[in-house]
């Protein structure tokens, strides 16, 4: 083949505009010993797409993807978090001075006025209680009078 052709083949192959005898005859003038010096620049492309295309890939393949055990590190992350809030909390728990005087009283009369002034207390809020409800009722019967 003639040089000059080979040039133009060598442009069109770089601008993308070969066909595919035209590089068939590409590779075949540089898979030969008889290169122009100026294009031998170019017999390492052409020599490496003839090797490429007789490389097989031998190598197994594992039909089953590995699973990744994400589920299971995340759980044991998780229980060790609550085992440790856990442990935090009732360390602070037993660090708490605890009282021991929960209202008791040795002394009866003692019992007995502390809880007269318990009910007292609860009396004066129930009676509260009542006054706000008799203004409702003195409401409702208002209005009954009213649209009747």
């Amino acid at each position: 083949m003639e040089l000059h052709k080979i040039e133009i083949l060598v442009d069109k192959y770089f601008a993308g505009e070969t066909s595919i005898a035209e590089e068939k005859a590409l590779k075949e003038y540089f898979s030969s010993s008889d290169v122009a010096p100026h294009l031998e620049q170019y017999k390492a492309i052409f020599g490496y797409l003839n090797q490429a295309k007789q490389e097989q890939f031998t190598r197994t393949v594992p039909l089953q993807p590995r699973k990744r055990n994400y589920v299971a590190w995340i759980s044991v992350a998780a229980s060790i978090a609550v085992l440790s809030g856990t442990l935090y909390f009732m360390n602070q728990q037993s660090e708490q001075p605890t009282n021991k005087d929960l209202g008791t009283f040795d002394d009866p009369e003692l019992a007995f006025q502390e809880t007269q002034k318990a009910l007292q207390m609860v009396s004066e809020n129930v009676n509260e209680g009542v006054k706000s409800i008799d203004y409702v009722n003195e409401y409702n019967q208002t209005t009954k009078t009213i649209f009747k």
